[in-house]
């Protein structure tokens, strides 16, 4: 009888072990990903100073490469489906650290543009592609934990890619931290190379029709079409308040430089917690009511955050910790959401336009906060606060939203 359940249970705990190197592995990349686009951020003084920009350029310089996502994720769509899922995540990735290689050597602003947008192109495929294999490769009833782990790479890379970045770029300059993340992705894509299992059933039947039926298959489901509002509306608020926070907290808040990296540091240990917990919750309390729940935990950090007046540091850690919590948290059960509104044949294609949409909503979003904010005479920035209620009339169009999604979930409960 022992040795019967023992020969049941083996295959069992050796098949979670590979689902879980699988998922440290794409959580690494997920890790390099964020990293590069995050740290563009935090450095926004440094660069705006160095090339003499205005808030609207540095805005554009973020957008730019959100933007270029978009366009690729939506090219990329066409014909994604038709190539084994390991193959297609190591070419687009090896591209991606070459794109972060040219970042760091560019030389002027010209070229740092060029360059992020090259960084889009395959970061914005990048991040589908790894939101699709978990997708492909994790039962709904696990996904909400997957998508935990996965999108704890957001909390370490502000625990320790963004301060880290920091540090470099404080000590060797701004081009440092580009180097380092071209350098951890040649180490990750050897991990992914060795974890990540070829994937190859969503192919059957894809190759037979032209690449622009399958783009014509995945925007002709009304379904998708909710699915995309409701991807759009998780970034549309948050995104015109993140990349002006440390602009904002160093010239209205009280914050100096020096301190920046704390804000980040807070932030990421703990979401590197909540993220698990969140998982946890998603699927053990259905991933809708938890979405829900996070959303709207999210609308006051998100109004404190952006009406702050100067406040001691300790004050403006417990604000912008909150903020991380929240507003990354409800990334976890909305995209377990996400990977199930699609067809398995289509979810490639489904999760690169919900890619292109996701960085237009972040560029156009990034864009709409540079225009919402300006200078006051005495340098102050005036104009924050409308981000912030921006970002609670999208919560409480998407909280109302969710629950017009129809879920693939192989017969379990949403």
């Amino acid at each position: 009888m022992t040795t019967s359940a023992q020969a049941t249970t083996a295959p069992t705990t050796t098949l979670l072990v590979k689902e879980r190197l699988l998922l440290w592995s794409l959580a690494a990349i997920n890790f390099t990903h964020i990293v590069d686009f995050m740290v563009m951020m935090p450095l926004g003084p440094q660069l705006t100073k160095l090339f003499h920009l205005t808030d609207a350029q540095f805005g554009l310089l973020v957008s730019a490469y959100s933007l270029a996502a978009g366009v690729s994720g939506l090219m990329v769509s066409m014909v994604i489906d038709r190539f084994e899922r390991k193959r297609a995540l190591l070419w687009v990735y090896a591209g991606f650290a070459l794109a972060t290689l040219a970042c760091g050597l560019a030389p002027s602003y010209g070229a740092l543009m060029a360059a992020r947008v090259a960084a889009g192109v395959f970061g914005g495929v990048l991040g589908a592609l790894v939101q699709t294999i978990v997708g492909d490769a994790v039962p709904f009833e696990r996904r909400g934990q997957a998508m935990g782990l996965v999108m704890s790479a957001f909390s370490l890379s502000t625990v320790a890619g963004v301060p880290l970045s920091l540090w470099m770029a404080s000590v060797w300059g701004w081009h440092m931290p580009f180097f380092a993340i071209a350098a951890a992705s040649v180490l990750v894509w050897l991990a992914a190379w060795r974890s990540v299992p070829l994937l190859r059933s969503h192919m059957a039947g894809v190759s037979a029709q032209p690449p622009i039926e399958q783009l014509r298959r995945v925007l002709a489901e009304p379904n998708h079409w909710r699915a995309f509002a409701l991807s759009m509306l998780m970034l549309t608020g948050s995104f015109s308040i993140i990349p002006y926070i440390t602009i904002y907290t160093t010239t209205n808040v009280g914050l100096s430089q020096d301190q920046v990296p704390y804000v980040y540091l807070a932030g990421g240990l703990a979401t590197l917690f909540t993220a698990r917990l969140w998982g946890r919750l998603t699927d053990r309390w259905g991933k809708v009511p938890v979405f829900r729940l996070i959303s709207l935990g999210a609308v006051l950090p998100m109004l404190a955050l952006t009406h702050l007046p100067v406040v001691p540091v300790p004050v403006l850690l417990v604000v912008t910790t909150a903020f991380f919590v929240f507003v990354s948290g409800r990334m976890v059960p909305g995209m377990a959401l996400l990977t199930a509104a699609p067809e398995p044949a289509m979810r490639g294609s489904f999760m690169s336009v919900n890619g292109a949409l996701q960085s237009a909503a972040m560029g156009v979003s990034a864009w709409v906060g540079g225009l919402m904010i300006s200078r006051t005479p005495d340098g102050l920035v005036e104009g924050y606060g409308r981000a912030g209620w921006l970002a609670l009339v999208a919560t409480l169009i998407m909280v109302w939203w969710v629950g017009h999604l129809r879920l693939h979930t192989q017969g379990k409960a949403a």
